[in-house]
């Protein structure tokens, strides 16, 4: 038997908390999601003015960067030679998906939407350093 790495709901309040202060500080508003290594979703927010339909990206950015344990920017840039990739059901292959690693483990992950990709990438990173601080 093995001791399994997990992400608990408070870390996940944290990350989003972190998440909304990096968008903030830079005068955005975001959708913010996180899940589990099984890509069942923890937390959630979407800050005021954020648009509607972040909301929903955000989860699933969470969600495929749990499952593939890695950022949802490298599914985007293999897209262009592996079309299948589109096809994932609820897959989102784009950038602000960051996947949370603890002890060489992917425990979970934080998902952002809002913005543009490289800024959801931001917020996201953001979220996932300060659980690693």
């Amino acid at each position: 038997m093995r001791t399994v790495e997990q992400i608990e709901l408070a870390d996940a309040t944290a990350a989003v908390a972190a998440a909304k202060a990096e968008a903030t500080s830079n005068g955005w508003a975001v959708s913010v999601a996180v899940t589990d290594a099984g890509g069942h979703l923890l937390a959630y927010e979407r800050m005021d003015g954020a648009a509607a339909s972040s909301g929903e990206i955000a989860c699933e950015k969470a969600r495929t960067s749990s499952i593939f344990r890695a950022p949802t920017g490298g599914l985007e840039d293999k897209i262009k030679d592996r079309l299948a990739i589109l096809s994932l059901p609820n897959g989102m292959p784009m950038r602000g998906g960051i996947p949370i690693v603890v002890n060489g483990t992917v425990v979970g992950a934080v998902g952002v939407s809002g913005l543009a990709p490289h800024q959801d990438d931001q917020v996201a990173t953001a979220a996932v350093a300060m659980l690693s601080a």
